[in-house]
């Protein structure tokens, strides 16, 4: 197989190279035999359905459900569960993104709740005396790393705007598992080891997180959170105005002020100031689909759809997931849409974000023609949309951290929303029992890029990072929404979305198989193939075929989703991580 690749490579391609046509090159391994659970462990079909990145959150949504809720009550519900459930990525002290598509009305809409930064946070944050950045890690730690959260204003405004139970009763969930405990996790345990150190340097963290001998606890201990259910009670009965000019927000700025390391000022003015903003959502089509996404501070939204508009031309139906030059040709577009990612995503209400040029057919079909089905582009760069000068990309991490979750109700309502403190156990600090984001370390750290330009992502008051963040609505070509989708992972959140989609529509996939299926992540540092997927023995055809840089490794996944399931709807979560689905076969009205 891999002579026979050898003379493929050394083959011109033809201009639209149909993919089948050297489909027997195939190379897969096995699924994994180590894997905790199987795909179908994680689903569950019924007329309405909940996917989040845990269980209790997950039941938490089915929940308010089956009490005559909607989909936009059950996912504040979900969002609130998460605090309490999976506080290490997610929660009411980080931020996100929400999609929402109005069974009513047929529309779709979004809300940007990213996290922004407050007054006192000027483009030299993060800088050492001699102009040096200071190192990562130490810029997570405390106080200056804390974005003003956006969570509670998400859940407020999608209640307000489609919410039919009482404010309050959405709480009752998280409360409940606030009071009475919540199991640790393997997984939960395992990303605490990873950030024990963090956790033992906030005293306020290691009371909760950390038992007396300064270990995570064990798998199995029941995590009461007394603090938390105070917070969590004073919001549900004072509304969102006690977050972010009463009791709760005076917690947050006190911790931000006298944080255990690196403490800053974020403000009471700061926490007023702050809204979620209904922004338009970006859609193109994706074969005989419709594909709606997240626009700009969301980076992520955009690559996905460049990702997909690239790969049109090729025929990956009929070459199918088995293939090394279908894993081949998905590589290439990742490559190209996560330099253009890197040159020109950022915050559209401080920089000019070419959204249209990115996205137009002309620019999509030139980045697309320079994928070659027999060989690796040799060095990607990003490209220049209509209408802008040239930029240069900037290298980006991944962070496995954040949480995703589906909610779709029995009336068609669906809302995907991207939620996330950032890191793991975010700044480390605590306000009212819930962990504060690092959000402020997505910007950039240096305020003036290599090539001499000004950062578009540098940091600014109340400027909002970039973020990789992906949640996308999929509509069938009758018009339908059809299938939700997200990810966590950081930069891997794009590669994520992008294959869960592929696998919706291309391969027709079941949501929880589509979810389940290999991940590979190409961008300038490389091709990363999962590890113990059926990727791991395509690497050498990788190499063959011109890749420089090719490793089979852990990535940080974590996908979830939902799908048209004959009358009702199903959800997955991600096999790789505590991610499940949940539903409900009670039928309540719009």
């Amino acid at each position: 197989m891999l002579a026979a690749l050898a003379a493929l490579a050394a083959c011109a391609a033809p201009p639209a190279p149909p993919v089948a046509a050297v489909a027997d090159a195939n190379f897969y391994l096995p699924e994994s035999e180590t894997a905790r659970r199987t795909p179908a462990d994680t689903a569950a079909s019924g007329a309405g359905v909940v996917s989040a990145g845990d269980p209790r959150a997950a039941a938490a949504g089915v929940t308010i459900l089956e009490a005559g809720g909607n989909a936009a009550d059950a996912t504040v519900a979900v969002l609130l569960a998460l605090t309490v459930a999976e506080p290490q990525s997610s929660g009411i002290g980080g931020g996100g993104f929400l999609l929402w598509h109005d069974a009513e009305t047929g529309q779709i809409s979004s809300i940007d709740a990213r996290e922004s930064a407050p007054a006192a946070a000027t483009p030299d944050r993060f800088l050492q005396d001699d102009g040096q950045p200071v190192p990562f890690l130490d810029g997570v730690a405390g106080g200056q790393s804390v974005g003003v959260p956006g969570i509670v204003a998400l859940a407020a405004d999608l209640h307000r705007q489609h919410g039919r139970l009482p404010w309050a009763r959405l709480f009752e969930p998280a409360i409940a598992l606030a009071r009475d405990g919540v199991a640790i996790t393997e997984r939960g345990r395992k990303m605490a080891l990873a950030r024990r150190d963090l956790l033992a340097a906030s005293p306020a963290a290691a009371q909760i997180f950390l038992d007396p001998q300064g270990q995570p606890w064990p798998v199995g201990h029941v995590l009461k959170q007394p603090e938390l259910q105070k917070t969590l009670e004073t919001l549900a009965r004072d509304g969102p105005e006690a977050f972010y000019r009463g009791p709760v927000g005076v917690s947050i700025t006190d911790a931000v002020a006298h944080a255990f390391a690196r403490p800053a000022a974020l403000t009471a003015a700061d926490l007023a100031a702050y809204r979620a903003v209904e922004r338009p959502p970006l859609c193109r089509p994706y074969r005989a689909w419709r594909v709606c996404t997240m626009g700009p501070p969301s980076s992520g939204g955009i690559a996905v759809l460049q990702i997909l508009g690239q790969l049109e031309r090729f025929d990956l139906k009929q070459s199918g997931p088995d293939n090394l030059l279908t894993w081949h040709l998905i590589a290439e577009s990742q490559r190209l849409a996560y330099a253009d990612r890197e040159a020109w995503g950022g915050d559209s209400d401080f920089v000019p974000v070419p959204v249209s040029g990115l996205l137009s057919d002309s620019y999509i079909a030139e980045r697309s023609a320079l994928i070659r089905i027999d060989r690796a582009i040799p060095e990607v760069h990003a490209g220049t949309p209509p209408g802008v000068a040239p930029r240069k990309s900037q290298k980006l991490a991944d962070i496995p951290a954040t949480s995703h979750l589906v909610v779709a109700d029995q009336a068609g309502n669906v809302a995907s929303v991207t939620s996330t403190i950032e890191g793991i156990f975010g700044s480390g600090l605590m306000a009212g029992g819930f962990m504060l984001n690092n959000e402020l370390t997505d910007f950039d750290f240096l305020p003036v890029r290599l090539d001499g330009t000004t950062a578009w992502n540098r940091i600014e008051p109340g400027k909002r990072p970039r973020s990789s963040m992906a949640p996308v609505i999929l509509y069938d070509p009758d018009g339908r929404a059809t299938a939700a989708y997200g990810a966590a992972g950081g930069a891997t959140i794009i590669a994520q979305v992008a294959k869960m989609v592929i696998a919706t529509i291309d391969w027709e996939l079941p949501v929880e198989d589509a979810i389940a299926a290999p991940q590979l992540v190409a961008d300038r540092r490389g091709v990363r193939l999962e590890k113990g997927s059926r990727l791991e023995n395509m690497a050498a055809g990788f190499v063959v075929l011109g890749h420089r840089r090719v490793e089979v490794t852990d990535l940080p996944l974590k996908g979830n989703g939902v799908a048209r399931d004959g009358s009702g709807w199903r959800a997955a979560g991600d096999m790789r991580s505590d991610g499940q689905g949940a539903a409900t076969n009670k039928r309540i009205g719009r």
